[in-house]
């Protein structure tokens, strides 16, 4: 079937929601098969789609983003400062929509809020003005295809029984829970792993199941202060949930009721309820659950959610804030879904741990591999599981994602994105965040489309080729916080790190950590020396503590590259940069990155395995 015929779908659906609009079995063969139109969903797809590989989005609700649009958790968790690819992409689109910048910054828990439904209309019609996109909507995922250890597709139903059959060359994972890579029947973990197996200080002796809490988000709005918005009583009311809700101290910060609720306000006089400690938070674990099972059992979030909202309006004396009747398309006026903090992670090529985020530069170099980045604390909520063992979680500055981590150890055909890649429990507190999954889901999609063109399973596929292709788009492979994609000098920059040879300082900073490049300082003979013998062995050290100058890294360059390059640095210079060309002027870490780039070219010099290491 053709993406002509597969739009007509996409219509279909649009303005039928979960009514059938076709046969009642369906067939489809694409190119990129995404399960899910999530967080990390939306992003595959236009990523995949932008490189002309015909991709298609089978989503379970009406709505495209996942937990930042169909889950009401639209108060967006880091990444203010880094302005990278699809992420910047979408803020930029909300920004243009509310008007600028600071009419998202409505509430304290963020620099970008907005009401879901606008998100969901911005992410559609992203989707729609990409013509290798289609999006089918209303089906949910029975069954994963296989022939041997190679995934071909995948079985989806609607709430009519209507099976919708997909035939893929490539299918990316992602869903909340990761159901996908549970039925291709990959390796994953579940809850907290041993300390024996990740080798983190902090994580537990011992291994058990306990994942996050989760939450079933609702969206108040304010009606006006005569306006009577009270809901029914919920039969399992219980006050006592909520008594310290307001009457706390969070980071120093005293908490009242009117700070409680503007912690997630959002644009026109609404309130994402989206409140942790004593609030609306559940421990309910369903992950491995079937879906009727699942649905059942999180009746009990929508409840609570429903008992928080009847709080806030009766005992807190808020009637006047009523469950928004212009968000979501549900009976209930509840999110159409919940939010999963934390479901199964795939057991990949490699599995990132917070060893790989406190110090980049000490055991195995998976930065080189990065593909996205994030800037959030480790982050776990778990107040409401007695049997959870503290767990201490230290600073961490900014970070990237490793590529192997969004491939199964030993399945073909998959990649794993959203929530389920293949990181430690202990860091899925920090790679969770909604705008680090977007850009892993961007990632995915890369790496997805890149498979199709060169004809080759995702593991075989060339890291840099797919780090290219990310740079190429707007995306940051470093989370360099002082050089962003408006710099000239953006790709030189973020390759040469991404290759080791120039080493960035990483920080923590309160809620927003940060990676330094420092651009426009200065590094020592020795300082570069190193950096080139990390990149390539049988360069030398040159233990010298003076200042690099031109003439002095002309000579190291001649001697790494077996040949006089004085006359080629010349020339660069001049094309590069607006001061005078000397021998003797001191260069930049900026300046050296630049010729380091194009005299060296890292990205296509050696080959990079997914541990980090060079081939």
């Amino acid at each position: 079937m053709t993406i002509r015929v597969l739009n007509v779908f996409v219509v279909c659906f649009f303005f039928l929601g979960f009514a059938a609009c076709g046969p009642k079995e369906q067939s489809h063969a694409t190119d990129v098969l995404v399960i899910g139109g999530t967080t990390s969903g939306i992003s595959a797809g236009l990523q995949s789609a932008r490189l002309n590989v015909a991709t298609l989005i089978v989503e379970e609700t009406p709505w495209l983003g996942g937990m930042i649009t169909a889950a009401g958790v639209s108060a967006t968790d880091g990444n203010h400062r880094l302005h990278s690819g699809i992420w910047n992409e979408f803020r930029d689109k909300l920004r243009t929509y509310y008007g600028g910048a600071a009419a998202l910054s409505t509430g304290w828990v963020s620099n970008t809020q907005f009401e879901p439904h606008v998100g969901d209309s911005i992410f559609k019609s992203m989707a729609l003005a990409e013509p290798q996109l289609s999006v089918i909507y209303g089906y949910h995922l029975t069954e994963i295809l296989k022939e041997g250890n190679k995934v071909t597709g995948a079985v989806f139903e609607n709430e009519q029984k209507e099976k919708l059959t997909v035939l893929a060359k490539v299918v990316i994972d992602a869903t909340d829970l990761g159901d996908g890579l549970a039925m291709a029947g990959a390796a994953y973990d579940l809850g907290m792993e041993a300390r024996s197996v990740t080798g983190e200080a902090n994580a537990p002796e011992v291994a058990n199941n306990i994942v996050q809490d989760l939450t079933w988000a609702a969206i108040l709005k304010d009606f006006g202060p005569e306006a009577d918005k009270t809901i029914e009583k919920p039969a399992s009311y219980d006050p006592e949930l909520f008594r310290k809700s307001c009457a706390m101290t969070v980071d120093s910060i005293a908490i009242d009721c009117e700070k409680m609720l503007n912690y997630g306000k959002l644009p026109n006089k609404k309130y994402m309820i989206n409140w942790p400690k004593y609030g609306n938070d559940i421990y309910l674990n369903v992950v491995e659950m079937n879906r009727e099972q699942r649905m059942e059992e999180l009746k009990k979030a929508k409840e609570r959610t429903l008992n928080f909202v009847y709080y806030i309006q009766t005992e807190l004396g808020f009637k006047n804030l009523g469950l928004a009747d212009d968000e979501f398309p549900t009976e209930d006026k509840l999110a159409l879904v919940p939010y999963h903090r934390e479901g199964r992670r795939v057991r990949g090529i490699q599995r990132m741990t917070i060893n790989h985020v406190l110090n980049i530069y000490e055991g195995q170099p998976l930065y080189r591999t990065g593909i996205s980045v994030g800037d959030y604390p480790v982050d776990h909520h778990h107040d409401y599981n007695p049997d959870t063992p503290e767990i201490r979680f230290p600073a961490v500055p900014s970070f990237n994602i490793p590529l192997g981590a969004l491939i199964p150890e030993t399945i073909d055909g998959l990649i794993v994105s959203d929530k389920a890649i293949s990181v430690s429990n202990i860091i899925n507190g920090s790679t969770r965040l909604q705008p680090c999954v977007l850009l892993t889901g961007q990632a995915a999609g890369a790496l997805a489309a890149t498979s199709i063109k060169n004809n080759q399973n995702p593991r075989e596929v060339n890291i840099r080729e797919v780090q290219q292709t990310l740079l190429d788009a707007g995306a940051y492979l470093m989370p360099l916080v002082d050089v962003n994609p408006t710099d000239k000098d953006f790709q030189a920059i973020q390759r040469v790190t991404a290759s080791g040879i120039l080493k960035v300082k990483g920080e923590s900073f309160h809620w927003a950590n940060r990676t330094w490049f420092y651009p426009d300082t200065t590094l020592t003979v020795k300082d570069f020396t190193e950096g080139l013998n990390a990149f390539d062995k049988n360069s030398l050290v040159i233990e010298d503590q003076s200042v690099l100058t031109i003439k002095k890294a002309t000579d190291i360059f001649s001697e790494f590259l077996k040949r006089d390059v004085d006359s080629e640095i010349q020339q660069l210079w001049k094309s590069f940069f607006t001061k005078e060309y000397s021998p003797g002027l001191t260069v930049t870490k900026r300046e050296i990155s630049v010729l380091t780039d194009e005299l060296i070219h890292p990205f296509k010099t050696k080959t990079i395995r997914f541990d980090g290491n060079f081939e």
